[in-house]
């Protein structure tokens, strides 16, 4: 009888507590059966159930990688850095008309023919704003009163229209939306009680980042109850191990989708799928590539794209002297100013490469934390001073792994306002998104041809993805503040 059956028959005949003691005992992590005897049954069955989800081999190496990444933070990194190659970055400013019409038609192709996913970041939650749902489910106070959700199903939806216009082939773009154990239900009851926003069901797929342990200093695993494991998001760097896992890969191969384009919920400039940057990708052969904007000032707080030791990272602002952050190129210009905003290109044979092989290796981001947890007499104590660590991944850490890395660098007032903070903190918040969008939406009507009087100014979606076909509706036109350019396919009224 070979050792794996005997194991399994051993185990099996076995009392579930000796079973989890001999396991978590040969891992150092016994502690957690600690109040099993005080424990209803239905607790039991929750604590053996968050015991079965903890990958037991996996944790003594997370904690080992993880602690040795802690004696890193602080590292400055400036001797090891060099810019992004010109050859490998593309300015949509600096880059002639026709070029990005190539780069435009690559792209509405690629979804015509169906080979175009978006991958979407959603699994915050509105806390910063003073919003106890998904961030995604926001209204920053639009005339139109639309979501963050809303508004990027509806550029999905255009840019369906505007690739069949120009190839006359309808293809689908698949939309997505990785959200986390807290924003899974309430993210799928508003798409359902929204009617997908006019998108079909099934090309809406939810599936949901994991967690990992929160570990105290000596590598011992905190108990938030006495019958539950302390546990936090594992970050957005937890994409490629939730895309395996909940079969997602396989679901993309499937459908026989080429390129996804990756981004975070909170920018409400996002330009969902966006044709041009799938189309550079595409032509440059890439496996990976990320949009950026040029950073405002040397000491924005804001990563930045570079190579390290010749491998492509972000590197953290923290991670660099003012002195390097200052440096200037011969034409006035940051050395490295290309800011990260967390929005990526990926082929699909990249991300299965990195669920097969590397989403191992991904390096491990570590934070202390004040984090709440059961004293020996059982009782829940929440620390006035961190007591322990959380440990994330970064989205961005899979770029080392790329055989080929581009970035294009895009204009920050039309393509980036993140909505992080609420209207106290005075930036990244709702009224910053909203007088943003106000702003680029008056500039295309202007281009057009349009003239606007005031600020206040929206275009739907359903009208335009990115200010094209607008000069038949505003050329030679006198328009007021609240502008509100609607499609009849635009709900007239109600919070949405």
């Amino acid at each position: 009888m070979g050792k794996e059956v005997s194991a399994a028959i051993k185990y099996a005949t076995m009392p579930i507590y000796d079973v989890l003691y001999e396991r978590l005992s040969k891992v150092g992590q016994e502690h957690l059966l600690k109040f099993w005897d005080e424990l209803t049954l239905e607790q039991q069955e929750i604590l053996v159930r968050d015991i079965e989800e903890l990958n037991l081999n996996e944790l003594k190496l997370y904690f080992d990688r993880a602690t040795a990444s802690l004696q890193e933070n602080g590292i400055k990194l400036d001797d090891r850095m060099q810019p992004v190659p010109e050859e490998k970055l593309v300015s949509i400013e600096r880059t002639a008309e026709e070029r990005l019409k190539t780069y435009e038609e690559e792209g509405l192709q690629q979804i015509s023919a169906g080979h175009v996913a978006v991958l979407l970041l959603a699994g915050g939650q509105g806390t910063r704003l003073g919003f106890p749902h998904p961030k995604g489910m926001y209204d920053v106070g639009l005339p139109s009163n639309k979501s963050l959700f809303r508004l990027q199903a509806e550029r999905i939806q255009k840019l369906e229209e505007l690739a069949y216009a120009a190839t006359g082939r309808r293809g689908v773009i698949t939309w997505y939306i990785m959200t986390s154990e807290h924003t899974i239900q309430p993210t799928n009851e508003y798409f359902m009680a929204n009617n997908y926003f006019g998108l079909k069901k099934e090309n809406i797929i939810l599936f949901e980042q994991g967690s990992l342990p929160c570990f105290d200093y000596d590598g011992r695993i905190i108990l938030d109850e006495k019958y539950r494991v302390a546990r936090a998001p594992d970050g957005n760097g937890g994409l490629y191990r939730a895309l395996k896992q909940q079969g997602i890969l396989d679901d993309i191969n499937k459908r026989g989708i080429l390129y996804l384009h990756a981004h975070s919920v909170d920018n409400i400039l996002t330009k969902v799928s966006d044709p041009v940057f799938i189309g550079y990708c595409v032509q440059e052969h890439a496996d990976c590539a990320a949009k950026v904007v040029e950073k405002s000032h040397p000491n924005e707080a804001i990563g930045v794209v570079a190579i390290v030791d010749g491998k492509n990272q972000v590197v953290e602002y923290s991670e660099i002297s003012a002195k390097t952050a200052e440096m200037r190129n011969a034409d006035g210009r940051l050395t490295f100013s290309a800011g990260n905003i967390c929005n990526h290109f990926f082929t699909a044979a990249f991300l299965m490469k990195i669920g097969e092989t590397f989403e191992k290796e991904l390096k491990l981001h570590v934070a202390k934390k004040k984090i709440p947890f059961v004293d020996n007499s059982g009782k829940r104590i929440t620390p006035e001073k961190p007591n322990g660590i959380k440990i994330e991944k970064f989205v961005f850490d899979v770029f080392e792994f790329a055989q080929k890395f581009v970035a294009m660098e895009v204009p920050r007032h039309i393509e980036f306002s993140a909505l992080k903070n609420s209207d106290s903190a005075g930036k990244d918040c709702p009224s910053t998104a909203r007088t943003d969008l106000y702003r680029l939406h008056k500039r295309y009507i202007e281009a057009a041809g349009g003239i606007v009087h005031g600020e206040e100014c929206e275009i739907s979606p359903f009208i335009s993805y990115a200010g094209e076909n607008l000069k038949p509706l505003v050329a030679g036109k006198s328009f007021t503040s609240p502008v509100y350019l609607r499609s009849n396919r635009d709900p007239y009224h109600g919070h949405l």
